[in-house]
Protein backbone atom coordinates (compact mmCIF):
# COMPACT_ATOMS: atom_id res chain seq x y z
CA UNK A 1 0.00 0.00 0.00
CA UNK A 2 2.79 1.99 1.16
CA UNK A 3 5.37 1.64 -1.80
CA UNK A 4 2.08 1.65 -4.48
CA UNK A 5 0.60 5.08 -3.31
CA UNK A 6 2.25 6.42 -1.13
CA UNK A 7 6.10 6.57 -2.23
CA UNK A 8 4.72 7.97 -5.81
CA UNK A 9 2.63 10.70 -4.61
CA UNK A 10 6.14 12.17 -2.35
CA UNK A 11 8.12 11.74 -5.54
CA UNK A 12 5.89 14.10 -7.50
CA UNK A 13 5.77 16.75 -4.69
CA UNK A 14 9.47 16.51 -4.69
CA UNK A 15 9.18 17.35 -8.43
CA UNK A 16 6.69 20.21 -7.51
CA UNK A 17 8.78 21.64 -5.23
CA UNK A 18 12.17 21.42 -7.51
CA UNK A 19 10.15 22.67 -10.46
CA UNK A 20 8.81 25.75 -8.38
CA UNK A 21 12.62 26.57 -7.19
CA UNK A 22 14.02 26.28 -10.67
CA UNK A 23 11.08 28.94 -11.86
CA UNK A 24 12.22 31.30 -8.90
CA UNK A 25 16.11 31.42 -9.84
CA UNK A 26 15.11 32.12 -13.66
CA UNK A 27 12.81 35.44 -12.75
CA UNK A 28 15.29 38.10 -13.43
CA UNK A 29 16.91 40.28 -10.71
CA UNK A 30 15.80 44.15 -10.76
CA UNK A 31 18.66 46.31 -11.43
CA UNK A 32 19.20 48.34 -8.57
CA UNK A 33 19.09 52.12 -8.82
CA UNK A 34 22.26 54.62 -8.32
CA UNK A 35 21.78 56.68 -5.51
CA UNK A 36 23.46 59.50 -7.33
CA UNK A 37 24.11 59.94 -10.89
CA UNK A 38 27.66 60.33 -11.83
CA UNK A 39 28.83 63.43 -13.34
CA UNK A 40 28.47 64.00 -17.56
CA UNK A 41 31.15 65.72 -19.29
CA UNK A 42 29.52 68.35 -21.14
CA UNK A 43 32.55 68.47 -23.82
CA UNK A 44 33.55 66.10 -26.34
CA UNK A 45 36.99 67.13 -25.56
CA UNK A 46 38.00 67.55 -21.75
CA UNK A 47 39.58 67.47 -18.51
CA UNK A 48 38.40 66.14 -15.29
CA UNK A 49 39.33 67.59 -11.90
CA UNK A 50 38.38 68.40 -8.68
CA UNK A 51 37.94 71.59 -7.28
CA UNK A 52 37.53 73.17 -4.13
CA UNK A 53 35.32 76.75 -3.31
CA UNK A 54 37.56 79.37 -1.86
CA UNK A 55 36.52 83.30 -1.72
CA UNK A 56 38.04 85.54 -4.08
CA UNK A 57 40.89 86.41 -2.01
CA UNK A 58 41.18 83.00 -0.52
CA UNK A 59 40.80 82.14 2.48
CA UNK A 60 42.93 84.71 5.75
CA UNK A 61 44.01 83.04 8.46
CA UNK A 62 44.37 85.55 11.30
CA UNK A 63 46.67 84.81 13.86
CA UNK A 64 48.10 86.82 16.90
CA UNK A 65 51.43 88.74 16.87
CA UNK A 66 52.38 87.78 20.45
CA UNK A 67 51.17 85.16 22.80
CA UNK A 68 48.41 85.71 25.57
CA UNK A 69 45.34 84.29 27.43
CA UNK A 70 41.92 85.26 25.32
CA UNK A 71 40.29 87.10 27.30
CA UNK A 72 37.57 87.77 25.30
CA UNK A 73 35.78 86.83 21.34
CA UNK A 74 34.41 89.66 19.80
CA UNK A 75 32.73 88.04 16.46
CA UNK A 76 30.98 84.83 15.71
CA UNK A 77 30.75 82.23 12.68
CA UNK A 78 28.73 84.03 9.46
CA UNK A 79 29.32 87.53 11.20
CA UNK A 80 30.16 90.10 8.63
CA UNK A 81 33.14 92.77 9.79
CA UNK A 82 34.50 95.47 8.49
CA UNK A 83 38.43 96.61 8.16
CA UNK A 84 39.41 97.79 11.65
CA UNK A 85 36.54 95.71 13.40
CA UNK A 86 38.38 93.86 16.98
CA UNK A 87 37.94 89.96 16.55
CA UNK A 88 39.45 89.11 19.56
CA UNK A 89 41.64 90.35 22.93
CA UNK A 90 44.65 89.51 24.81
CA UNK A 91 45.55 89.62 28.66
CA UNK A 92 46.92 93.49 28.56
CA UNK A 93 47.33 93.56 32.25
CA UNK A 94 51.13 93.45 32.47
CA UNK A 95 51.39 95.63 30.11
CA UNK A 96 49.03 98.66 31.49
CA UNK A 97 51.13 98.37 34.95
CA UNK A 98 54.10 98.85 32.58
CA UNK A 99 52.00 102.04 30.30
CA UNK A 100 51.53 103.58 33.98
CA UNK A 101 55.14 103.66 34.99
CA UNK A 102 56.56 105.04 32.19
CA UNK A 103 53.34 107.57 32.12
CA UNK A 104 55.40 108.64 35.37
CA UNK A 105 58.69 108.97 33.90
CA UNK A 106 57.21 111.50 31.33
CA UNK A 107 55.89 113.78 33.85
CA UNK A 108 59.66 113.66 35.53
CA UNK A 109 61.61 114.02 32.37
CA UNK A 110 59.03 117.10 31.61
CA UNK A 111 59.58 118.49 34.99
CA UNK A 112 63.07 118.42 35.16
CA UNK A 113 63.18 120.54 31.76
CA UNK A 114 60.64 122.97 32.53
CA UNK A 115 63.09 123.60 35.66
CA UNK A 116 66.11 124.33 33.21
CA UNK A 117 64.02 126.56 30.90
CA UNK A 118 63.30 128.47 34.05
CA UNK A 119 66.47 129.59 35.06
CA UNK A 120 67.50 131.82 37.09
CA UNK A 121 65.33 131.56 40.58
CA UNK A 122 64.71 134.92 41.50
CA UNK A 123 65.04 133.81 45.12
CA UNK A 124 68.38 132.66 44.52
CA UNK A 125 70.09 136.39 43.03
CA UNK A 126 69.84 137.98 46.27
CA UNK A 127 72.21 135.07 47.77
CA UNK A 128 74.86 135.48 45.15
CA UNK A 129 74.54 138.93 45.75
CA UNK A 130 75.53 139.24 49.20
CA UNK A 131 78.28 136.89 48.49
CA UNK A 132 80.00 139.45 45.28
CA UNK A 133 79.73 141.92 48.26
CA UNK A 134 81.52 140.07 50.94
CA UNK A 135 83.95 138.86 48.62
CA UNK A 136 84.69 143.09 47.78
CA UNK A 137 84.69 143.56 51.54
CA UNK A 138 87.52 141.01 52.22
CA UNK A 139 89.52 142.20 49.19
CA UNK A 140 89.25 146.00 50.80
CA UNK A 141 90.33 144.87 54.10
CA UNK A 142 93.73 143.08 52.96
CA UNK A 143 94.30 145.61 50.61
CA UNK A 144 94.24 148.22 53.69
CA UNK A 145 96.50 145.45 55.48
CA UNK A 146 98.89 145.17 52.84
CA UNK A 147 99.31 148.95 52.99
CA UNK A 148 100.14 149.10 56.17
CA UNK A 149 102.12 146.52 56.29
CA UNK A 150 104.38 148.08 53.41
CA UNK A 151 104.78 151.27 54.99
CA UNK A 152 106.07 149.00 58.21
CA UNK A 153 108.35 147.53 56.09
CA UNK A 154 109.74 150.60 54.90
CA UNK A 155 110.28 151.96 57.89
CA UNK A 156 112.13 148.86 58.93
CA UNK A 157 109.71 147.80 61.43
CA UNK A 158 107.92 144.86 60.28
CA UNK A 159 110.01 141.99 58.46
CA UNK A 160 109.95 141.19 55.12
CA UNK A 161 108.02 137.73 55.46
CA UNK A 162 104.88 139.61 57.11
CA UNK A 163 104.92 141.53 54.20
CA UNK A 164 104.89 138.28 51.55
CA UNK A 165 102.27 136.63 53.84
CA UNK A 166 99.95 139.70 53.60
CA UNK A 167 100.70 140.09 49.70
CA UNK A 168 99.49 136.59 49.23
CA UNK A 169 96.45 136.99 51.23
CA UNK A 170 95.56 140.08 49.17
CA UNK A 171 95.64 138.04 45.98
CA UNK A 172 93.58 135.02 47.89
CA UNK A 173 90.83 137.58 48.40
CA UNK A 174 90.99 138.87 44.85
CA UNK A 175 90.77 135.20 43.26
CA UNK A 176 87.65 134.79 45.46
CA UNK A 177 85.89 137.91 44.68
CA UNK A 178 86.41 136.98 40.83
CA UNK A 179 85.05 133.44 41.54
CA UNK A 180 82.09 134.95 43.52
CA UNK A 181 81.34 137.12 40.56
CA UNK A 182 81.29 134.39 37.98
CA UNK A 183 79.18 132.51 40.07
CA UNK A 184 76.57 135.24 40.02
CA UNK A 185 76.83 136.14 36.38
CA UNK A 186 76.57 132.10 35.55
CA UNK A 187 73.05 132.15 37.47
CA UNK A 188 71.70 135.62 35.87
CA UNK A 189 72.77 133.45 32.34
CA UNK A 190 70.29 130.45 33.27
CA UNK A 191 70.33 127.47 31.77
CA UNK A 192 73.19 126.25 29.04
CA UNK A 193 71.36 125.51 25.78
CA UNK A 194 72.95 122.00 25.92
CA UNK A 195 71.53 121.24 29.39
CA UNK A 196 68.40 121.82 27.74
CA UNK A 197 68.27 119.82 24.57
CA UNK A 198 69.36 117.20 26.98
CA UNK A 199 66.30 117.23 28.91
CA UNK A 200 64.21 117.73 25.96
CA UNK A 201 65.35 114.60 24.57
CA UNK A 202 64.87 112.53 27.61
CA UNK A 203 61.17 113.68 27.40
CA UNK A 204 60.84 112.68 24.00
CA UNK A 205 62.38 109.12 24.67
CA UNK A 206 60.05 108.74 27.14
CA UNK A 207 57.46 109.30 25.34
CA UNK A 208 58.36 107.29 22.59
CA UNK A 209 58.30 104.68 25.05
CA UNK A 210 55.24 105.49 26.85
CA UNK A 211 53.58 105.11 22.53
CA UNK A 212 55.65 102.01 22.33
CA UNK A 213 53.67 100.24 25.27
CA UNK A 214 50.67 101.82 23.89
CA UNK A 215 51.43 99.80 20.38
CA UNK A 216 51.88 96.85 22.44
CA UNK A 217 48.58 97.08 23.94
CA UNK A 218 46.77 97.80 21.05
CA UNK A 219 48.45 94.58 19.35
CA UNK A 220 46.73 92.72 22.05
CA UNK A 221 43.24 93.48 19.96
CA UNK A 222 43.36 91.49 16.84
CA UNK A 223 41.25 93.41 14.32
CA UNK A 224 40.49 92.41 10.93
CA UNK A 225 42.50 93.88 8.03
CA UNK A 226 39.92 93.88 5.16
CA UNK A 227 36.27 93.37 4.74
CA UNK A 228 34.92 89.76 5.16
CA UNK A 229 33.22 86.84 6.56
CA UNK A 230 34.21 85.02 9.43
CA UNK A 231 33.92 81.39 7.89
CA UNK A 232 35.85 79.67 11.28
CA UNK A 233 36.44 80.67 15.05
CA UNK A 234 38.94 78.53 16.89
CA UNK A 235 39.55 80.56 20.03
CA UNK A 236 37.90 80.96 23.21
CA UNK A 237 38.28 83.05 26.01
CA UNK A 238 40.46 81.39 29.04
CA UNK A 239 42.66 79.56 25.88
CA UNK A 240 46.29 80.39 25.45
CA UNK A 241 47.64 82.11 22.24
CA UNK A 242 50.98 81.22 20.61
CA UNK A 243 52.71 83.17 17.93
CA UNK A 244 53.01 79.56 15.78
CA UNK A 245 53.37 80.62 12.08
CA UNK A 246 50.17 79.75 10.52
CA UNK A 247 48.10 79.65 12.81
CA UNK A 248 44.49 80.33 12.17
CA UNK A 249 42.56 81.05 14.87
CA UNK A 250 40.33 83.38 12.68
CA UNK A 251 39.47 82.59 9.45
CA UNK A 252 38.00 85.62 7.33
CA UNK A 253 37.17 85.22 3.23
CA UNK A 254 35.41 87.84 1.05
CA UNK A 255 32.10 85.29 -0.26
CA UNK A 256 30.80 88.01 -2.38
CA UNK A 257 32.42 86.39 -5.36
CA UNK A 258 33.86 82.64 -5.28
CA UNK A 259 36.26 80.85 -6.66
CA UNK A 260 37.35 77.03 -7.51
CA UNK A 261 40.89 76.06 -7.38
CA UNK A 262 40.90 73.08 -9.74
CA UNK A 263 43.77 70.62 -9.42
CA UNK A 264 44.51 69.17 -13.10
CA UNK A 265 46.75 66.08 -13.32
CA UNK A 266 50.32 66.46 -14.72
CA UNK A 267 50.06 63.95 -17.25
CA UNK A 268 46.56 66.48 -18.72
CA UNK A 269 48.86 69.81 -18.74
CA UNK A 270 50.00 69.36 -22.80
CA UNK A 271 46.50 69.08 -23.32
CA UNK A 272 44.78 72.25 -20.91
CA UNK A 273 44.24 75.10 -22.73
CA UNK A 274 44.16 78.63 -20.66
CA UNK A 275 41.10 80.61 -20.93
CA UNK A 276 38.68 77.41 -22.16
CA UNK A 277 35.45 76.84 -20.75
CA UNK A 278 34.92 74.40 -18.31
CA UNK A 279 31.71 73.74 -16.01
CA UNK A 280 31.27 72.63 -12.14
CA UNK A 281 28.41 69.92 -10.62
CA UNK A 282 28.08 69.63 -7.08
CA UNK A 283 28.86 66.41 -5.31
CA UNK A 284 26.09 64.34 -4.29
CA UNK A 285 23.66 66.68 -7.03
CA UNK A 286 25.42 66.35 -10.11
CA UNK A 287 22.49 67.24 -11.93
CA UNK A 288 23.17 70.69 -10.49
CA UNK A 289 25.88 72.51 -12.31
CA UNK A 290 27.09 75.85 -12.57
CA UNK A 291 29.69 77.81 -15.61
CA UNK A 292 32.60 79.25 -14.54
CA UNK A 293 35.13 81.30 -16.27
CA UNK A 294 38.52 81.50 -16.15
CA UNK A 295 40.78 83.46 -14.39
CA UNK A 296 44.43 82.32 -14.16
CA UNK A 297 47.09 79.73 -13.99
CA UNK A 298 49.09 79.49 -10.94
CA UNK A 299 52.24 78.31 -12.97
CA UNK A 300 54.23 76.23 -10.30
CA UNK A 301 53.32 72.62 -10.34
CA UNK A 302 52.81 71.33 -6.58
CA UNK A 303 52.35 67.88 -5.23
CA UNK A 304 48.58 66.86 -4.59
CA UNK A 305 46.63 67.94 -1.48
CA UNK A 306 42.98 68.19 -2.44
CA UNK A 307 42.21 63.89 -2.12
CA UNK A 308 38.95 62.62 -3.40
CA UNK A 309 38.77 59.24 -1.85
CA UNK A 310 38.69 57.01 -4.88
CA UNK A 311 40.78 53.96 -5.05
CA UNK A 312 42.24 54.44 -8.27
CA UNK A 313 43.75 58.01 -7.43
CA UNK A 314 47.33 57.95 -6.51
CA UNK A 315 49.20 60.52 -3.62
CA UNK A 316 52.01 61.04 -5.28
CA UNK A 317 50.77 63.03 -8.24
CA UNK A 318 51.25 66.59 -9.18
CA UNK A 319 48.80 68.86 -9.94
CA UNK A 320 49.00 72.22 -12.22
CA UNK A 321 46.05 74.69 -9.82
CA UNK A 322 44.07 76.68 -12.24
CA UNK A 323 41.80 79.37 -10.64
CA UNK A 324 38.10 79.56 -12.04
CA UNK A 325 35.52 82.23 -11.40
CA UNK A 326 31.93 81.07 -10.64
CA UNK A 327 29.71 82.86 -12.57
CA UNK A 328 26.25 84.23 -10.74
CA UNK A 329 24.17 81.69 -10.05
CA UNK A 330 21.46 81.14 -7.41
CA UNK A 331 22.94 77.92 -6.12
CA UNK A 332 24.23 77.66 -2.30
CA UNK A 333 27.93 77.37 -2.35
CA UNK A 334 30.06 77.17 0.89
CA UNK A 335 33.73 77.41 1.11
CA UNK A 336 35.96 74.70 1.01
CA UNK A 337 32.95 72.52 -1.04
CA UNK A 338 34.51 70.00 -2.93
CA UNK A 339 32.96 69.91 -6.95
CA UNK A 340 33.42 68.36 -9.59
CA UNK A 341 34.84 69.93 -12.67
CA UNK A 342 35.19 69.97 -16.29
CA UNK A 343 37.75 72.13 -18.58
CA UNK A 344 37.07 71.96 -22.37
CA UNK A 345 40.40 69.98 -23.62
CA UNK A 346 42.59 70.80 -26.73
CA UNK A 347 41.02 68.69 -29.42
CA UNK A 348 44.43 68.47 -31.29
CA UNK A 349 45.99 65.96 -28.29
CA UNK A 350 44.91 62.78 -28.03
CA UNK A 351 43.73 61.63 -24.87
CA UNK A 352 45.44 57.68 -25.03
CA UNK A 353 47.88 56.42 -27.36
CA UNK A 354 48.21 52.33 -28.63
CA UNK A 355 51.48 50.24 -28.38
CA UNK A 356 52.74 49.60 -32.09
CA UNK A 357 51.62 46.62 -34.02
CA UNK A 358 53.80 43.40 -32.77
CA UNK A 359 52.51 41.19 -35.36
CA UNK A 360 55.70 41.21 -37.54
CA UNK A 361 58.49 41.01 -35.01
CA UNK A 362 62.29 40.76 -36.16
CA UNK A 363 63.77 37.54 -36.87
CA UNK A 364 64.41 35.81 -33.43
CA UNK A 365 62.07 37.82 -30.90
CA UNK A 366 58.72 36.36 -29.56
CA UNK A 367 55.54 37.06 -30.78
CA UNK A 368 53.55 39.78 -28.99
CA UNK A 369 49.40 39.48 -29.37
CA UNK A 370 47.22 40.43 -32.32
CA UNK A 371 45.38 43.22 -30.15
CA UNK A 372 47.48 46.35 -28.88
CA UNK A 373 46.56 47.40 -25.84
CA UNK A 374 45.10 50.96 -25.81
CA UNK A 375 46.68 52.81 -22.81
CA UNK A 376 46.84 56.25 -21.05
CA UNK A 377 49.32 58.80 -21.53
CA UNK A 378 52.20 58.04 -19.16
CA UNK A 379 51.60 54.21 -18.45
CA UNK A 380 54.41 51.86 -18.86
CA UNK A 381 54.60 49.39 -22.37
CA UNK A 382 54.84 45.76 -22.15
CA UNK A 383 58.07 44.87 -21.66
CA UNK A 384 59.65 42.86 -25.17
CA UNK A 385 60.22 38.91 -24.12
CA UNK A 386 63.71 38.18 -25.52
CA UNK A 387 65.01 34.60 -27.73
CA UNK A 388 66.79 31.69 -25.27
CA UNK A 389 68.55 29.35 -25.52
CA UNK A 390 67.16 26.13 -27.18
CA UNK A 391 67.37 24.52 -23.91
CA UNK A 392 65.28 26.32 -21.97
CA UNK A 393 61.79 27.15 -21.93
CA UNK A 394 59.77 30.52 -22.35
CA UNK A 395 57.21 31.08 -19.80
CA UNK A 396 53.99 32.78 -20.77
CA UNK A 397 53.90 36.63 -20.55
CA UNK A 398 51.11 38.25 -19.18
CA UNK A 399 49.36 41.07 -21.05
CA UNK A 400 49.71 44.56 -18.84
CA UNK A 401 46.32 45.67 -17.51
CA UNK A 402 44.17 48.70 -18.40
CA UNK A 403 43.91 50.82 -15.70
CA UNK A 404 40.17 51.58 -14.44
CA UNK A 405 38.52 55.11 -15.16
CA UNK A 406 39.35 57.78 -13.11
CA UNK A 407 37.14 60.39 -13.37
CA UNK A 408 40.10 62.79 -11.96
CA UNK A 409 42.14 62.46 -15.12
CA UNK A 410 39.39 61.84 -17.97
CA UNK A 411 40.49 58.82 -18.63
CA UNK A 412 38.32 56.11 -20.16
CA UNK A 413 38.74 52.39 -19.68
CA UNK A 414 39.45 50.24 -22.79
CA UNK A 415 36.93 48.70 -24.71
CA UNK A 416 35.75 45.31 -24.40
CA UNK A 417 36.53 44.21 -27.96
CA UNK A 418 40.25 44.72 -26.33
CA UNK A 419 42.42 41.84 -25.02
CA UNK A 420 41.81 40.37 -21.35
CA UNK A 421 44.16 41.74 -18.92
CA UNK A 422 44.55 38.18 -17.88
CA UNK A 423 44.87 36.38 -20.73
CA UNK A 424 48.33 34.89 -21.36
CA UNK A 425 50.49 35.21 -24.44
CA UNK A 426 51.54 32.53 -25.99
CA UNK A 427 55.38 32.87 -26.71
CA UNK A 428 57.20 31.44 -29.84
CA UNK A 429 59.75 28.37 -29.31
CA UNK A 430 62.33 27.24 -31.17
CA UNK A 431 61.78 24.14 -32.96
CA UNK A 432 64.32 21.79 -30.30
CA UNK A 433 62.27 23.27 -27.59
CA UNK A 434 59.46 21.84 -29.58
Amino acid sequence: MITKYVLPLFALALLGFAVQQVLQSRQPVPTPQLLMQPPRAPYQNRLAGSGIVEPIFENISIGSATAGIVTAVDVQVGQKVKKGDPLFRLDDRQLQAELKVRQSAVVAADADLKRLKEEPRKEQLPVYEASVREMEASLADMNDQLKRTSDLYAKRVAQEEQLIRMQKQQQQAASRLAKANAEFALLKAGAWDADISVAQAAVDRAQVQVEQTKTEIERLTVKALTDGEVLQVNVRPGEYVGMQPGQANIVLGDVNELHVRVDIDEHDIPRFVPGTKAQASLRGRSTETFPMSFVRVEPFVVPKKSLTGQNTERVDTRVLQVIYAVDPTDKKLYVGQQVDVFIMADASKPETFALPDARTPPAGATTAPTGATTLPVGATTAPTTSTLPASETVPAASAIPAPASDPSNGLLPPSASEPSAETPQDSALPEKSK
